[in-house]
């Protein structure tokens, strides 16, 4: 019995059910973005207390990925993977009908609880179903899906907004969102190489401490928590700025600026053959300081330049997560699944906090405080990777 290779039927199903998955859980995950301006008139609201709507789906799904990974052991990936993309779907429809704010936080806390099912399971059930020589493809495939699915969100919510409401906007991402979940549970192959395993959280939280005893590591998600946290700042409060005098931006327009995201598809491919050539150090120093440089051009008045430099910023960003992401699974040699989970639970632990607390400098600085907030934070990730790189490796080699 082989496994999925391209070129095969159900290798072509497997990748574009889970390209599907990532899709949906992304355009869910953020299609609120673009639409806190709109939450702030509203709902009578701070900028902060709208940013909310992304800041608690971020964290509940940063929590609940750290055990829902060990449930998958126990139940099954595709199970899961089903369940919670059809359940996110359904959660979208009921949050379009919203009475208040109480109740559009208490759906999209619900929401970050279910979503997780998708991304803490999807790369284990690609590398266990997928033969080795097609990994790669399979694994491109999927993130990309994640990447335009965020892209795709942000741009829906912000055009349907434009003209009919919020609710229409995000229903729409519901429908469609339930029609491809569907699909995907219909079409992406039965596991056929998983193994059942005792449900054990005893051991999942111990070699969660073990990680976290490692100092490299605890620089890596410290570096996740900065990157992932300047990047949702940026974004959650650019449509603020936008929509006001001088730019006055229809929310179609603000919408579709998120197309810069395309910028991250280069941006990852490019710095990871840098790291290549030069090491790992030096490139995550390049990518910070691209960051760097984006985030000042945005403090520029002329539309184009404030743009460039969103693109600009965004390119760096995803180069740099793609080191940091990376280095991870290098540094941890055992247990890299519950390693890289945590990753991932300081990554959008930095877009919850973060992001949030953004919406304080804005009210009370405008933009100019919240890119001095960002380049705070950007500031804090060099120590950071001066210290990384001072740590001895772990039969690793890293230059």
């Amino acid at each position: 019995m082989s496994k999925l290779q391209q070129g095969t039927s159900a290798f072509r199903k497997a990748n574009f059910s889970l390209f599907a998955g990532g899709f949906i859980t992304f355009s869910i995950l953020y299609d609120v973005q673009p639409l806190m301006p709109i939450f702030t008139k509203e709902f009578d609201i701070s900028a902060a207390a709208g940013s909310l709507t992304l800041s608690v789906t971020t964290f509940t799904l940063a929590v609940s990925m750290l055990i829902t990974s060990s449930l998958s052991e126990a139940w099954g990936r595709k199970m899961i993977m089903s369940v919670s993309l059809l359940l996110s779907s359904l959660i979208v429809i009921f949050t379009a009908f919203s009475l208040n704010f109480g109740s559009l936080i208490g759906f999209r806390i619900l929401q970050g609880i279910v979503l997780a099912g998708l991304p803490a399971i999807a790369m284990a059930y690609l590398s266990e179903e997928v033969d080795p020589n097609s990994l790669g493809v399979a694994m491109g495939l999927y993130i990309s899906g994640n990447s335009i699915g965020g892209m795709a969100g942000r741009i829906i919510t912000g055009s349907v907004t434009d003209f009919f409401s919020w609710r229409i906007a995000m229903g729409s991402i519901g429908v469609i969102s339930l029609i491809l979940s569907i699909w995907f549970w219909l079409n992406l192959p039965n596991s056929k190489y998983f193994t059942s395993k005792p449900l054990k959280f005893k051991n999942l939280f111990t070699s969660m401490f073990r990680h976290l005893r490692d100092p490299a590591l605890l620089c890596l998600y410290g570096i996740a928590f900065i990157l992932m946290g300047s990047f949702v700042t940026l974004y959650n409060y650019i449509g603020f700025q936008l929509l006001a005098p001088p730019y006055r931006l229809s929310q179609t327009i603000v919408g579709w600026i998120f197309i810069v995201y395309i910028m991250g598809t280069f941006s990852s491919t490019w710095m990871g053959r840098l790291s290549d050539q030069h090491g790992r150090k030096k490139v995550l120093w390049l990518g910070l300081i691209i960051m760097v440089i984006g985030a000042v051009l945005t403090l520029s008045a002329p539309l184009a330049i404030k743009i460039i430099g969103i693109a600009i910023f965004t390119f760096g960003f995803f180069g740099s997560h793609s080191i940091a992401s990376s280095w991870v699974g290098r540094r941890a040699k055992t247990e890299k699944a519950q390693a890289s989970s945590l990753y991932l639970f300081f990554y959008y632990s930095g877009s919850s906090l973060a992001g949030t607390t953004g919406g304080f400098f804005w009210t009370h600085f405008g933009w100019e405080g919240v890119i001095g907030f960002i380049l705070v934070l950007l500031f804090c990730a060099f120590p950071l990777s001066v210290k990384l790189s001072s740590i001895p490796v772990k039969n690793v080699q890293v230059k």
